[in-house]
């Protein structure tokens, strides 16, 4: 049996790229020490034996990046290619089935939370993980080909996203996990 897969959609941290609502609090480089001790966090909770983890990068040339302080060489990469977020989001988990995705910008997120989703898609196709913005820090589906399909007229970076996400899927048919706190400001930390 296959295990499940699960994606980090990552940004390669950058001072001046990423975190930019961020970047206008405490400024860009602090933003980028931010950033890096967020995705160095996520990727320490996402690789772990009960699933699979890939990381969804972008650019796309960051494929071939080192940085093993923040991404661990030995996690397996994918290009998120172009279009806007939902776009990108959509094609990295139509191939997969028994699938969840994450960003990187959730300092809350442990292992518990991520096996809680895959252990609610047993009782309902989709999971959600809303977070406290109203976007959410995790999507989950048995089948990522379904969910893909959730990911137009979304209201992104805005406290629609969740929202819109489980209105595109179906109230009934997605299953509310633990809601937490992702940082994209300031005020978040």
């Amino acid at each position: 049996m296959m295990p499940p897969t699960l994606i980090v959609m990552a940004k390669a941290p950058r001072v001046g790229a990423g975190k930019s609502r961020l970047a206008k609090d405490v400024g860009e480089v602090e933003a980028w020490r931010i950033n890096c001790a967020l995705q160095a966090h996520t990727l320490r909770v996402a690789c772990d034996v009960r699933w699979r983890t890939l990381l969804c990068v972008t650019p796309d040339e960051a494929v071939d990046l080192r940085l093993p302080e923040v991404w661990p060489d030995d996690v397996e990469r994918l290009a998120q290619g172009d279009g806007d977020l939902g776009e990108r989001m959509a094609r990295a988990l139509a191939p997969h089935a028994n699938v969840a995705m994450i960003g990187a910008d959730c300092p809350e997120l442990a292992p518990a939370h991520i096996a809680s989703a895959f252990a609610a898609l047993a009782d309902a196709p989709f999971a959600l993980g809303p977070a406290v913005d109203g976007g959410f820090w995790l999507i989950a589906a048995r089948r990522g080909s379904d969910a893909a399909g959730a990911m137009t007229g979304v209201r992104w970076s805005t406290e629609f996203a969740a929202r819109d996400v489980i209105a595109n899927l179906g109230d009934q048919n997605v299953a509310l996990l633990a809601t937490l706190r992702d940082v994209d400001t300031a005020a978040d930390l």
